[in-house]
């Protein structure tokens, strides 16, 4: 396969913010390999509708990211197919609620090995490939790494790992690869629903009055990953200001 495009690894791109970045950075010219780790049906139609527009220009991989040995292949496939790797998005997340009394070592392992291992072992079998393209890296967090969320300590601290572990990386790899963060707010309501309350109560607190919008979260990964050149280390927060309203 020529090398002559730039080529991403997104992680958890079958549906949602990860299919939204997938759209988005495929139609700023990159081939993509798209990670998947259940949702083969949404993972085999995006591929498809992205091939059609430019044929061979995107590879699927299904695996579970807590397998260590599952993400250095990953990049190994990539670079593989496409001889090179420019940008490495990890949005793959895992989200549940862990109140206090009830965490147990097995809850600790769903949310870190996806949010914050798995990040950084793939960051690191991607470095080199990543240095010779003089790419970046783009992490999905969440507000929630800088303020608690009742009932989900786990996750919290998750995130806030992978914020430090943005850091630790952007200084570690420069000046060669740029590594950065999108810390989303009120993006998509929970697929098992929310009460309206509570959704009138969130907006309530979010200054800019609605929910962003996926398309809102991909153009920010662009941005860092294409335009932003003199941006490391850095986390953007698209969540319309509602950092701000404590």
């Amino acid at each position: 396969m020529p090398a002559s495009r730039p080529a991403a690894l997104v992680t958890g791109a079958a549906r949602r913010l990860g299919a939204a970045i997938a759209r988005r950075l495929h139609a700023a010219g990159y081939d993509l390999a798209l990670h998947y780790r259940h949702s083969a049906d949404e993972m085999a139609a995006l591929a498809a509708a992205l091939d059609a527009e430019r044929p061979g220009s995107v590879i699927t991989l299904q695996a579970e990211l807590a397998d260590y040995d599952r993400l250095p292949e990953l990049v190994a496939r990539t670079v593989g197919r496409f001889g090179r790797l420019d940008a490495l998005v990890n949005n793959a997340s895992a989200f549940t609620p862990t109140p206090l009394g009830t965490i147990t070592p097995a809850d600790w392992d769903a949310q870190f090995l996806i949010n914050a291992r798995a990040p950084l072992i793939l960051a690191q079998a991607a470095t080199p490939h990543l240095k010779a393209a003089r790419g970046g890296i783009v992490n999905l967090v969440d507000i929630y790494a800088e303020r608690p969320l009742r009932d989900h300590i786990v996750y919290g601290m998750s995130k806030a790992a992978l914020l430090a572990g943005t850091r630790a990386l952007a200084l570690e790899l420069a000046p060669e690869v740029r590594v950065n963060a999108i810390a989303p707010g009120a993006i998509l309501w929970p697929e098992e629903g929310k009460p309206d309350a509570a959704k009138a109560a969130l907006l309530a607190k979010t200054p800019l009055g609605r929910i962003g919008s996926e398309a809102e979260i991909a153009e920010a990964a662009r941005w860092l990953l294409q335009d932003a050149t003199y941006t490391t280390g850095q986390t953007i927060r698209v969540d319309g200001g509602r950092l701000l309203d404590g």
